[in-house]
């Protein structure tokens, strides 16, 4: 294992940054998982205008989530997610980030 996939594990660990998630493909089988949520505000310019919107981001190991897709479900704690639009990975190919919306 490589030094990178070494600290991102450890930060998916860590209890301060990572917390336990269930990860639900459409029509396949629920599988736990460990996710680090942000939950920045974004900002979008339309002409003149600023848009100020709350976000959900979370990043998911691609070890634990290999191909997430849009419409999945993920559920923290009492909360429940769709994924939206196309995850992306990083440049060492280790983590998706996903956009959410409520369920």
């Amino acid at each position: 294992m490589n030094a990178v996939a070494m600290a991102l594990d450890a930060l998916f660990a860590d209890g301060n940054i990572g917390v336990d998630a269930v990860y639900m493909p459409e029509g396949e089988t629920p599988v736990l998982v460990r996710v680090v949520t942000r939950r920045a505000d974004d900002i979008t310019s339309f002409g003149d205008a600023r848009l100020w919107s709350e976000t959900t981001r979370l990043d998911l190991r691609v070890a634990e989530v290999a191909n997430p897709r849009s419409g999945d479900r993920i559920e923290i704690d009492d909360e429940a997610f769709i994924i939206q639009g196309e995850p992306v990975r990083d440049r060492e190919r280790l983590v998706w980030t996903v956009d959410l919306r409520p369920a």
